[in-house]
């Protein structure tokens, strides 16, 4: 293996692994790859439903009897002293100037109540608000809903259009203005963030290096690796599975992220190798042999724990799994690969001013404030494991505080129409008018029966027939009394479930509200799943790089109660200081696969160091000297990742936004407080023990390993 992952590193092979790369990048790029698999992107909440969710089923029901998926659009009027006659009229031109714009898959807009209504619009009984609608029917197309939405708020919404009477309010909502707004920001999400990442990466590349120059080679390899890891994603959407704005931006931050970090640890251990070789590829080669297996290791622990989520109920979850995977080791195979050729091919110079030379003096493993860290931690470990240990057991009470209190309906930090439409709605009419819930009764002898059960169901409004009828069954609409996007009214759909089919046994209910029920309980489920088994595949990993039984338990103990920590600061600030709503069911899921994998990488590239200094120094120094040697790179590369999930800020999605924070602030805690002071503390106490039951457990703190 050590050969292997020394062969970019040969005087010839450096060109034959350049110009490999070179290939695959034009062949990527000629192709289009990157640019197909934005196309890709379904970023419909229906998209996501998993195949046995009874939302899924009644989806498939409405296509076959309205002849394809339809989305409803409405528009609000509102004026609280009454609509005046003037706006009615302005109501009656806006439907025949609304009509006429004939965008294809989209019916006339009307009443909302039906054909028969002497009004083009529904009046609320107070007479302050009135909606008019129609549908769109979807094709997977994002512009096929998106168009009509804009068209529409072109032409008459009161924040576009200008010959509004004064005082009149309108806004575009329904599923199709809630579908499209979403939509939106998440196609802008790709282009927004990897500017901001980048940016970032190249400020603190800058930094580290103190360089005006040798930035430019480990962030052109991460591009690569970006641009590569974007052609296969897109292959993987031919597989059939599922890739939304959501997964497709964390694996970009992912492939960011964990590329530098290994970069940063292979440039740390070349330049200790330059001041120890005078050939630049024997210095590569070393570097490679002894970094290399730590970044595999990381890269296969991360890599294999996200690969786990394909085993999700809900599809955009399933998705993320073989694209972050793959994002990952791309990552890793450009670093290990593109990356040490490169640098080899340009030699020292792009180091300057602090070129590495031959006999210079570097990394310490006696002195430096690193060493001097250890020593203070060797002084008294258990007290220092204990008190660090205790703090961050008082930060995991934030977990009382956690929510999952966030909904589609307010996911968006920014003002958006749609949902702004939808509480003009809910002041003149039901909350759930705009949002129907569809029920598909099969047999058409019991629709009466269905809906007088569902109408003395908790929580519903109205119950009312469509025009949709045929082999599927016929389509009934019921309108809720609460937010259709509020956790209040998800918490119905089990009560009118039960309700319809009390009338008939066959009936199956969806539309938007039982759709995101189906997903939150999907999530909920695959947590429940996920998190055991990502445990048991990180445990195997770190058993099989340390050969040690005890050193694997303490670091994965240390790693879950970071995680717990990182949680619960977060569900505080989350709730005090940024006042969100909540968080999504699926967000303990993701936060607990970044962190476990992430927060485990730095304590493998640290106890992997000290296993090494351990052969030949013993346990003791062996763990001073690999904090001091690697202490400075694992803190780079612990701020570089964090500053790559914090750019998921910059989005207008608070999901995404508590994520970036979340993934954030852990990684901050595992590399300064769990990996620089909590993990050497219980190692120097535990002392040889820790490599039980390896041969090193029988080595004394002074000397390696028994001979």
């Amino acid at each position: 293996m050590t050969r292997f992952l020394a062969f970019p590193a040969g005087r010839r092979s450096k060109w034959v692994v350049l110009a490999t790369w070179i290939v695959i990048l034009g062949a990527v790029m000629g192709t289009g790859l990157p640019g197909k698999f934005a196309d890709a992107e379904k970023n419909e909440s229906t998209s996501f439903l998993p195949g046995d969710a009874e939302s899924t089923t009644a989806l498939k029901a409405v296509e076959s009897l309205q002849d394809g998926e339809q989305a409803p659009t409405v528009i609000v009027y509102r004026r609280a002293d009454g609509l005046t006659a003037q706006d009615k009229a302005t109501i009656v031109s806006d439907v025949e100037k609304l009509n006429a714009l004939k965008f294809r898959n989209t019916t006339p807009f009307g009443n909302p109540t039906g054909p028969d209504a002497r009004e083009p619009f529904q009046l609320s009984q107070d007479g302050t608000t009135a909606l008019i609608a129609n549908s769109i029917e979807g094709d997977g197309e994002s512009d096929t809903l998106i168009d009509p939405v804009d068209a529409y708020r072109e032409l008459v919404s009161d924040e576009q259009a200008s010959d509004r009477p004064d005082g009149l309010q309108v806004k575009v909502t329904g599923p199709a203005g809630i579908s499209a707004d979403a939509i939106k920001v998440f196609e802008n999400i790709n282009g927004t963030l990897l500017g901001a990442a980048v940016l970032l990466v190249l400020i603190l590349l800058i930094i580290i290096y103190r360089s005006p120059i040798f930035w430019f080679f480990p962030l052109f390899s991460v591009i690569v690796a970006e641009i590569v890891s974007r052609g296969l994603g897109y292959g993987v959407s031919e597989l059939g599975v599922t890739i939304n704005g959501q997964s497709s931006s964390i694996t970009s931050i992912l492939v960011l992220g964990a590329g530098t970090d290994y970069a940063l640890l292979l440039v740390s251990r070349y330049r200790e190798e330059l001041r120890r070789h005078e050939d630049k590829h024997e210095a590569m080669a070393l570097a490679l042999k002894s970094a290399g297996p730590a970044i595999i290791a990381s890269a296969a622990t991360v890599s294999i724990a996200l690969f786990a989520l394909i085993l999700a109920k809900v599809n955009g979850t399933a998705g993320l799994g073989p694209l972050g995977a793959l994002g990952v080791l791309t990552a890793m195979l450009v670093q290990l690969t593109f990356l040490p050729a490169l640098l080899v091919a340009v030699g020292r110079k792009p180091f300057w001013p602090r070129v590495p030379r031959f006999g210079d003096e570097g990394a310490d493993a006696t002195h430096g404030s690193w060493r001097r860290l250890g020593e203070r931690i060797e002084r008294n470990p258990r007290r220092i494991w204990v008190g660090t240990a205790a703090i961050l057991a008082l930060f995991c009470l934030g977990l009382l505080n956690f929510s999952t209190g966030l909904t589609q309906g307010n996911s968006f930090r920014d003002d958006v129409e749609a949902i702004a439409g939808q509480k003009l709605v809910e002041q003149g009419f039901p909350a759930g008018q705009s949002a129907p819930t569809d029920i598909v009764v099969r047999d058409p002898a019991k629709v009466d029966a269905v809906i007088a059960s569902v109408s003395k169901a908790p929580g519903v409004a109205a119950v009312r027939p469509t025009p949709f009828s045929g082999e599927q069954g016929t389509l009934l609409a019921a309108f809720l009394e609460d937010d259709p996007y509020s956790t209040t009214a998800f918490d119905r759909i089990d009560g009118i479930r039960a309700a319809a089919r009390a009338g008939d046994p066959q009936a199956v209910v969806g539309g938007p509200t039982a759709v995101e029920k189906d997903l939150r309980d999907a999530s909920a489920d695959d947590t429940t799943l996920l998190i055991p088994l990502t445990l048991v595949i990180v445990f195997l990993i770190l058993l099989v790089l340390l050969r040690a039984v005890t050193a694997t338990l303490l670091l994965m103990g240390t790693v879950l109660l970071s995680f717990g920590a990182a949680l619960g600061v977060a569900s505080i600030v989350f709730d005090v200081a940024f006042g969100f709503p909540g968080s999504d069911p699926s967000f303990p899921l993701f936060a607990f696969i970044f962190l476990v994998a992430l927060g485990v990488d730095y304590n493998i590239f640290l106890m992997a160091r000290v296993r090494e200094e351990t052969l030949t120094h013993g346990t003791r120094d062996g763990m001073l000297r690999g904090l001091a040697v690697t202490g400075g790179v694992i803190t780079s590369a612990g701020v570089v990742l964090a500053g790559t999930f914090a750019v998921l800020a910059v989005l207008p999605l608070v999901f995404l936004t508590e994520i970036g924070f979340t993934i954030a602030f852990g990684v901050l805690l595992d590399t300064f407080i769990v990996r620089s002071i909590l993990v050497p503390a219980l190692v120097l106490d535990v002392g040889p023990k820790v490599w039980w039951p390896s041969a090193l457990a029988r080595g004394g703190d002074g000397g390696g390993a028994p001979h």
